[in-house]
């Protein structure tokens, strides 16, 4: 009776003159071809199409090509990581910018909001500096305990930045003097133009702000 499965490798049916181990290997067939083994040697193509190893390291024309190689690559586009980054810092940069220009201008509204408060304040005294300075001008301070209190204030006020202007003699400037009268009087010696010859209220400054205009009388040169 005849065996189904066929004449076995090693049996006497076998054929005449082949081996066991020259029987064809049933399975898959695994073909390295990498050009690089993992010793970084480069490896040369074979018969069947596979690659086998170059003894020695990679030659100085293949490193040089391999370099060049990374260069295109580099220049063809950049890593994500890097691109990630560069916006990041330029995100950090701008957030930066912006909050040295919040802080900046927070400092000068809070100044500003300062200066407008200091003057509101100044400007509810105007009346009580205007009875303070017609007193001194009639000699009604003089020699008196109120004398050391006015000059306590005006030291104070004086210290918060606010200083009077406007003199008899000085020349009339309608950006800082209101002229309530024009009359014939004599001015000081050597004027040329309209001439303060009388002040009613002293003007104020508060630093670089005007807080009142002077209030006075002028005159012009005979």
């Amino acid at each position: 009776m005849t065996d189904p499965k066929g004449p076995q490798p090693g049996s006497a049916s076998a054929e005449p003159g082949r081996r066991p181990e020259d029987e064809e290997q049933a399975g898959p067939v695994i073909r390295d071809k990498r050009r690089i083994d993992e010793n970084g040697d480069l490896r040369a193509a074979t018969e069947d199409g596979s690659e086998g190893r170059v003894e020695g390291k990679v030659t100085d024309d293949t490193a040089g090509q391999n370099a060049e190689d990374r260069t295109t690559a580099g220049e063809a586009g950049e890593h994500p990581d890097t691109a990630l980054a560069a916006e990041r810092l330029a995100d950090l940069q701008r957030t930066q910018a912006e909050y040295f220009n919040y802080k900046k201008r927070v400092e000068r509204d809070r100044e500003a909001q300062k200066d407008a408060t200091t003057a509101r304040v100044l400007e509810s005294l105007l009346p009580v500096l205007d009875d303070i300075y017609l007193a001194r001008e009639h000699g009604d301070l003089e020699g008196t305990p109120f004398e050391k209190i006015a000059d306590k204030l005006d030291t104070t006020l004086t210290r918060l930045g606010l200083t009077p202007f406007g003199a008899v003699g000085e020349p009339f400037d309608p950006t800082h003097h209101e002229a309530l009268m024009h009359i014939e009087a004599e001015v000081p010696e050597g004027s040329e133009g309209t001439t303060i010859v009388q002040v009613m209220q002293p003007g104020y400054r508060l630093g670089d702000r005007m807080v009142r205009p002077a209030r006075v009388a002028v005159a012009d040169p005979s």
